[in-house]
């Protein structure tokens, strides 16, 4: 029977490279590609993800993979590299203290897609705006008012003092050209041709949603120079095949399984390996008893073995999760947090019988009820390594059954797994996402708001007041303070539980000298595909 497995998975995986052969040559599209002539032709950047919506600033998906493809058409005034802050839009930059204001010196050799100028009437255009239409990833809320001083110098003034806007605001925010978008009135369903004006490094040539693949063509004029890749691919290649596709040099990037990074260094590839910036968790319905109480949710951490999960389903290839939510490879790590909520079966019992619970048989029960949960998990293969999945689940509910929780496991498709917790139809989740590795801003969004990715949680007024506080220091020790003491209060508070934070790996050929962003992309994406890396 295993040789026939064995026989039966061979085939599949013959089949797989066949299909990304395929959809190499063919394109990204039902239209061949033609290979441009002169300079470096043709780079594929092969993603397990697929696709990641219309990649207009307010089409993408809200995830860090829809954002990075925007990205390649859309700049922003500032950027990042592997070492800090470079000028993008705007070549210079201060923060005039007095005022509580930012000054904005811009670039005056840039030009949309089109051939129009970009000017700050650009700049002031989009913060007012995404101030009327929110973008998903960034609030420009906290910009009282932006006035174009000239053509080519816009200052932001600010409501008042916010740490992370270098990054999140300057280095996250799309411009937008208004003479195309001041009289869209529906900038999500805005997804025509013109959409796509930025002035960017790149221009979408195709984007084809079914198969999740992106063809992009360098900007000639772009104002930091010619991108050396002339055309960028996305396409979409399973895990199990990319390796194959690497070696078969129909992709010059994949994501591989950590198993086969060794390996293909010895063949000739380059490794890069992130930093834990991407975490598991187990999502808590904190608004619906008994997940309500601060002390079940305790009992659930202290039933579940981390690092025996780490080991178990990641085969080691991860860190077990810190109930601060933070990875202990961060800068801004609270260290006072090692060893809590250790794996202890019997404190869990401890706390389940102080709120009434009585053991009897397997499962624990009250008022004669046994008690009995839902954990919800993604079926359909999460394309993001690493990510919690049906294994993880089966894993999570034989401890937690072990513990005393019955655990009803439902597997869902991703997405909807998505829309159920953002509607609070569910009792436990396991989901996950990127951006730990960004400025400590990213605690705000994971904790208090409101999208799915987030633990929606505003019962503890002192956790709230932190998160407050922490945005608006400007010292940074200050703050560091502030960001320690959010840790510790959500492993109070547990909202939801950190599983583990696994490790990537991503093999190239070495045509293009990838990196891992200072962190991460804009707000914190943990991809190595900064445009940056594709122009200079």
């Amino acid at each position: 029977m295993l040789k026939r497995r064995k026989r039966v998975w061979k085939l599949l995986g013959c089949l797989l490279v066949l299909a990304v052969f395929v959809l190499v040559t063919a394109g990204c599209g039902e239209k061949g590609v033609k290979e441009p002539e002169g300079g470096t032709s043709t780079y594929t950047i092969a993603d397990p993800t697929g696709d990641w919506g219309f990649p207009s600033p307010y089409a993408h998906y809200a995830r860090g993979p829809g954002y990075v493809r925007m990205s390649f058409i859309f700049d922003t005034l500032v950027w990042k590299d592997a070492g800090g802050y470079i000028p993008a839009l705007a070549v210079s930059w201060e923060y005039l203290k007095d005022e509580d204001a930012y000054l904005f010196r811009l670039r005056k050799d840039v030009t949309w897609h089109d051939g129009q100028k970009f000017t700050a009437g650009d700049v002031a255009f989009t913060v007012n705006y995404t101030k009327k239409h929110p973008y998903q990833w960034v609030d420009t809320g906290v910009v009282k008012g932006v006035e174009a001083l000239d053509e080519y110098t816009v200052k932001m003034y600010m409501e008042k003092p916010y740490a992370p806007f270098l990054e999140l605001v300057g280095g996250t925010l799309p411009v937008l050209p208004e003479h195309i978008w001041k009289d869209v009135q529906e900038p999500r369903q805005f997804q025509q041709k013109e959409a796509l004006t930025g002035p960017g490094p790149y221009k979408l040539v195709d984007y084809n949603k079914e198969q999740g693949t992106y063809l992009y063509e360098a900007n000639e004029q772009y104002y930091q120079g010619t991108p050396g890749i002339k055309q960028l691919k996305f396409i979409k290649v399973g895990g199990e095949v990319s390796a194959a596709a690497l070696r078969q040099k129909q992709a010059g990037v994949a994501q591989i399984p950590p198993e086969m990074a060794r390996e293909l260094e010895k063949e000739g590839f380059k490794c890069l390996e992130s930093s834990h910036d991407w975490v598991a968790k187990m999502v808590i319905n904190h608004q619906k008893a008994p997940l309500d109480s601060q002390e079940f949710r305790q009992a659930l951490a202290y039933a579940v073995d981390r690092q025996a999960l780490v080991d178990t389903c990641l085969r080691g290839y991860g860190l077990a999760g810190s109930p601060g939510l933070l990875p202990p490879d961060n800068a801004w790590y609270n260290p006072r947090l090692d060893g809590q909520y250790s794996y202890d079966p019997g404190k869990s019992a401890e706390l389940l019988a102080g709120l009434g619970y009585v053991k009897k048989n397997s499962y624990f029960e009250k008022d004669g009820r046994t008690l009995e949960l839902e954990l919800l998990v993604s079926g359909s293969g999460s394309t993001t390594q690493g990510a919690p999945g049906e294994r993880e689940g089966e894993f999570i509910k034989g401890q937690l059954e072990q513990a005393g929780i019955k655990i009803n496991l439902r597997s869902l498709e991703a997405k909807t797994l998505d829309n159920r917790v953002l509607e609070n139809k569910f009792d436990l989740a396991l989901s996950g996402h990127g951006g730990l590795g960004g400025d400590p801003e990213n605690l705000n969004k994971a904790i208090i708001a409101k999208g799915f990715n987030s633990a929606r949680y505003e019962q503890s007024e002192e956790l709230n007041n932190l998160l407050k506080q922490q945005l608006a220091e400007m010292d940074q020790e200050k703050r560091r303070e502030l960001v320690s003491r959010v840790q510790e209060l959500y492993a109070r508070e547990m909202p939801t539980l950190p599983l583990y934070y696994p490790n990537w790996y991503y093999a190239h050929n070495g045509q293009v000298n990838l990196f891992f962003t200072m962190q991460g992309i804009a707000s914190g994406v943990p991809l190595p595909f900064n445009k940056m890396a594709f122009v200079r």
